[in-house]
């Protein structure tokens, strides 16, 4: 009798867990399909929603991948890999997209990174620990007052000097206002921003570089470029030349994963020249065998495998493509709300554009990204232009804008208020 009682109690308590299994799911569900709506309208933030990995995870899930834990732990460019790692592969990756960055793949050092922001904080990390131990001086971190607002977080984790540098109206640092701010005294660690939050600025790096060269008792100078979204589809375009190391003369780049290439999850690149990673002081760890100059010990082994997958897939040539197709959307977009005269702006070279702001339900269908800036009259909202905002999707959004276009009155009825008013 104990017996069967503990088991139908058991057999109860079984159901329950999967009725409530069961609900947790159907949640979970309800939220795929609010997810994959709304990506069809997702314009405000840098996401491509075009995503080419669901072979990736058929490949994943068929060959038991699913169940090995891989740990990327130590530096992925040595010539022996941990086994149970995808350093190999993160290799790979790094030597393939440092010529596109304008590094010698023989003398190029980097990993794949947590984030956009993971690689900012090895720029900078390593950019200080450069300069201090050339110079054996504390640098001044010194970045635009719109480039994002990581790199101000990073020097305040890392407990840096920092000049924050006054833009112009359209968020390009100003050269006159750095060569102001410069403490000539001491190292120069300079961040340029490819790609300035809000409006999508360049800084030009070739007349930031001139004022730093006019000063040479600067003890030591690091440049890293901030290219989270452009430097993905820049170096496959004809402005290459804009995120090539030979030609800007930086010291480290970084770019993310999540947003022009597509990846489903946080992730990145950061390269540097291989000079610079061995000017980092020595941390060897016994048990990994293994000299941990980056900040990360554990890194996510995925995620190179991924960025390795779209390599392989779609390639110099598909990214050329999707570049192209992307400046060509951008400036169609432009170009319609320009047409129906609603105030817009970008930057050159910029797949964001940004406008009068649009009203309430139009920012919340589109998942706009909203600014303020007396400059332009105020209220901003903008998009960026990426794979999945297509020249159809603009056409639809436009239309709905310029709905919101209230028409002036009548020549006519002008003329009428005007004599009422000077017969009063």
């Amino acid at each position: 009798m104990r017996k069967t009682v503990v088991s139908l109690f058991t057999f109860l308590v079984c159901v329950q867990l999967s009725i409530a299994q069961t609900s947790g799911f159907q949640e979970l569900d309800q939220w795929v399909e609010k997810w994959k709506t709304g990506k069809q309208t997702f314009f405000g933030y840098p996401v491509n929603e075009q995503s080419q990995l669901s072979d990736f995870y058929e490949w994943y899930v068929s060959t038991g991948m699913d169940v090995v834990n891989l740990n990327n732990a130590g530096d992925p460019m040595t010539d022996n890999p941990e086994k149970m790692s995808s350093q190999a592969f993160e290799r790979e990756v790094i030597e393939f997209f440092a010529p596109y960055y304008g590094f010698d793949a023989n003398k190029v050092w980097g990993i794949v990174t947590h984030s956009g922001t993971d690689g900012n904080n090895h720029g900078i990390y390593f950019g200080v620990n450069y300069l201090k131990n050339k110079t054996h001086l504390n640098p001044v971190l010194y970045v635009s007052d719109e480039a994002h607002y990581s790199n101000m977080r990073l020097a305040h984790l890392q407990n840096l000097d920092i000049k924050l540098i006054k833009s112009d109206k359209m968020g390009r640092m100003i050269p006159e206002e750095l060569e102001k701010e410069l403490d000539t005294s001491r190292p120069v660690l300079i961040v340029y921003a490819m790609g300035s939050t809000f409006k999508g600025a360049i800084d030009d790096m070739q007349k930031l570089n001139e004022v730093l060269n006019r000063h040479p008792e600067i003890p030591g100078i690091y440049r890293h470029v901030d290219a989270a979204l452009f430097g993905g589809y820049l170096p496959f375009t004809q402005h290459k030349q804009m995120v090539s190391h030979k030609a800007m003369h930086f010291e480290s780049i970084a770019v993310s994963g999540h947003k022009f290439f597509g990846i489903d999850s946080p992730c990145g690149l950061f390269l540097c020249t291989r000079d610079i990673y061995d000017s980092q002081e020595d941390f060897k760890v016994t048990y990994l065998n293994a000299n941990m100059r980056m900040i990360n010990c554990s890194r996510d082994a995925l995620q190179p495998l991924k960025f390795w997958w779209l390599i392989q897939k779609v390639g110099a040539k598909g990214w050329a493509k999707q570049g192209n197709q992307i400046m060509e959307c951008t400036a169609y977009l432009k170009q319609q709300l320009t047409a129906i005269k609603w105030p817009c702006w970008s930057n050159k070279y910029s797949n964001t554009v940004f406008f009068r702001r649009p009203s309430e339900s139009l920012v919340k269908k589109y998942k706009l990204a909203l600014g303020n800036d007396s400059n332009f009259g105020g209220e901003l909202a903008h998009i960026v232009v990426m794979q999945h905002v297509t020249k159809d999707k603009i056409d639809t959004f436009v239309s709905e804008l310029k709905k919101e276009i209230i028409p002036a009155p009548p020549a006519s009825d002008n003329k009428a208020k005007a004599a009422k008013k000077k017969g009063k």
